[in-house]
């Protein structure tokens, strides 16, 4: 067992032992969502590293479908609880938070540069993984919000994993360090639950909306982008003249899902509401 190996099965162990914590304080939604985020990501990573076909169209609506219910998700219960608590603080909030995440997710590129223990894949994703599960701790230790709002933000592991697995299968490399990002959210979800927020409208609008603002950002940064040099191009395997006519088919595809994605967490709303 390598050393990245070793951290990924390592983070399982810690994860089981903050669960066991997490039962016994009763927080039985961030339970189901972390565990949602862990199973997505590692039932999806085997079957990445088995793919010997390439499924351009079905990454497509993977993405889709989880940034549509994430962009919904995050507009529908995030922002209105922001905006709640303070109108201003709460649109600088959401402000920050769309500049934060993609200050970090431009800024952590320079990891290609850097030397880990483990690949630059999964140390990306990794810190993608603990960054949101802080967040979403944060979310459901101090406010009453319904398990959807998790599922919905986290399905993205899913796809994610599954793309990052091939990744590492196509470099011979083995996709048990995914491990720690399926994991991570789930470590950071559990311990930053326990952070209590002042009481202060001004201040909860603020951490609000810039967690509505991170969400947003990342399930925008999630949206399928089938255009030339993207990871959908990638995974074409026709020739050049020919992508162009794949790549405005899968573009309906993409249209397509995200609304699908959406309209899902409306359905639901109204059902359980």
């Amino acid at each position: 067992m390598n050393r990245s190996t070793a951290i990924g099965v390592g983070s399982v162990v810690v994860f089981v032992a903050l669960s066991a914590y997490a039962v016994t304080v009763q927080a039985w939604k961030l339970l189901v969502v972390s565990w949602a985020a862990f199973a997505a990501m590692a039932l999806a990573a085997p079957f990445g590293a088995r793919a010997r076909t390439e499924h351009a169209e079905g990454l497509v609506w993977g993405y889709g479908l989880a940034s549509g219910a994430m962009v919904t998700s995050a507009a529908v219960f995030l922002v209105p609880q922001a905006l709640g608590h303070h109108p201003q603080f709460g649109g600088f909030g959401i402000a920050f938070g769309i500049l934060a995440g993609f200050g970090a997710h431009t800024v952590g590129h320079r990891f290609a540069h850097m030397d880990f223990p483990m690949d630059r894949t999964v140390t990306e994703l990794s810190a993608h993984a603990i960054s949101a599960g802080a967040i979403i701790g944060i979310v459901y230790g101090n406010i009453d919000v319904g398990v959807g709002l998790g599922l919905a933000i986290v399905s993205h592991k899913g796809p994610a994993g599954y793309a990052a697995a091939r990744r590492l299968a196509g470099k011979d490399k083995s996709v048990f360090p995914l491990l720690l990002p399926a994991a991570g959210l789930g470590i950071a979800a559990i311990i930053s639950s326990a952070v209590s927020l002042p009481a202060t409208d001004a201040f909860r609008g603020i951490v609000f909306g810039f967690a509505s603002g991170v969400f947003l950002h990342v399930a925008m940064d999630f949206l399928p982008r089938c255009e030339i040099g993207s990871e959908i191009h990638d995974l074409l395997s026709v020739e050049d003249e020919h992508a162009h006519a794949v790549l405005d088919r899968l573009r309906l595809h993409a249209a397509f899902s995200t609304v699908v994605g959406g309209l899902a967490v409306f359905g639901a709303w109204v059902v359980l509401g």
